[in-house]
């Protein structure tokens, strides 16, 4: 894949900041201005990064936040052109947008169809209105499902996003809202536990004993209801938290992420992996809107600049390929001096949690829902 190169766009702005978002984002507010200054920045970083990296082809282009789906269509579409000018396809590439599914915005999936974009990624999180409440969402249950039946007549590629694992939850109830969910008709979904992060209105509930998540066993007990009511309906779990109805419906960008290949993170606090004089380099954008521009217009967007070793990169591969239902090559964990004959590699295959076929290591049934576990034993 060194030939192609994808693109993440971090587009920061939303409506409301969702009580359990430590994404690097802010408040809309009518930021009209800054968000044109934005677009003309993303759009001057664009080109400079191609300068650096040289002839590629573009894989894939991934617009997130955020909510881009407030970005105007006109500045997508710009985006998308001028990527495609700097660095030709070789046929027709996924596009992806996030949405959140309200009226307002399922009002402007036609233009933003129109603008370029072919895969849309809905930010649904729950059917269930309480739940919508509690997670801090300015849609209702009503809006969330015109909006999936709107955005399926829009886009060729639809997938929807759901949280689960949420106070007082039960399997019962989880798998109600999922079997629900599933007679929508989209064709992709990626469910995510509730995580705490500290630094979120939930963190600081949380610390104050105001909010209890499930406890281990229950928050198992869903993960296990997750995949049997998928499997039953077709999906597969083809990555941990990525559920696709087949092969066609996986999503191009994450994939071309998790096998290692580069990409261009456009926009305030993106990240990006390039490979710049044949070096794989981890980097990372300004995170405040105004740095971000102003970085862009002196020809120093990033805020963090680093170069992986070959062990770093190597690890990070396998960090993120095991992830995947494809796994890495038993190769790559022989360069990091791993055996599938003794030690770490060896016994995670003989317990189970790991699986060797046709010269590639993955996470089996058992190591998927351990897996973080599963790879600090193996790269520790």
């Amino acid at each position: 894949m060194s030939d192609t190169l994808a693109l993440y766009v971090h587009w920061p702005y939303c409506a409301r900041i969702c009580p359990y978002c430590d994404f690097n984002v802010v408040r809309d507010r009518g930021r009209v201005e800054e968000q044109a200054g934005l677009v003309q920045a993303i759009l001057a970083d664009m080109e400079a990064q191609g300068s650096l990296v040289g002839p590629r082809r573009l894989a894939s282009i991934f617009f997130g936040g955020g909510t881009p789906s407030l970005m105007p269509p006109e500045a997508v579409a710009a985006v998308i052109a001028r990527a495609k000018t700097l660095f030709p396809p070789a046929g027709e590439i996924e596009i992806t947008l996030e949405a959140n599914p309200t009226d307002a915005e399922a009002g402007r999936y036609a233009e933003l169809a129109a603008a370029g974009i072919n895969r849309l990624s809905m930010g649904v999180q729950s059917f269930d209105d309480a739940a919508l409440k509690f997670l801090g969402r300015d849609h209702s249950a009503a809006e969330a499902r015109r909006a999936v039946q709107t955005a399926a007549a829009a886009f060729p590629r639809l997938s929807i996003d759901l949280i689960y694992a949420r106070p007082g939850q039960s399997v019962a109830d989880w798998t109600a809202e999922l079997t629900m969910a599933l007679d929508l008709g989209f064709e992709h979904i990626s469910p995510y536990q509730l995580t705490i992060e500290p630094t979120t209105a939930f963190g600081r509930a949380f610390a104050r004993g105001a909010l209890t998540p499930p406890d281990e066993d229950l928050a198992a007990s869903l993960y296990e209801a997750t995949q049997e009511v998928l499997e039953g309906a077709g999906f597969e779990a083809y990555e941990v938290s990525n559920h696709a109805r087949d092969v066609a419906a996986r999503s191009s960008h994450n994939l071309h992420v998790w096998r290692g290949g580069d990409y261009l993170g456009l926009g305030p606090g993106a990240h990006g992996r390039l490979t710049l004089e044949g070096e794989r380099t981890a980097v990372v954008a300004h995170r405040r809107i105004a740095d971000y521009v102003a970085g862009v217009a002196v020809g120093t967007p990033w805020a963090e600049r680093e170069r992986l070793d070959a062990q770093g990169a190597a690890e990070e591969r396998v960090l993120l390929g095991l992830r995947t239902v494809e796994g890495v090559p038993l190769t790559l964990l022989h360069t990091l001096g791993l055996s599938e004959t003794a030690g770490p590699l060896a016994d995670l295959i003989a317990d189970g949690f790991l699986g060797l076929q046709d010269g590639r290591v993955a996470a089996t049934a058992r190591g998927r829902p351990l897996l973080d576990a599963v790879l600090k034993a193996l790269l520790t």
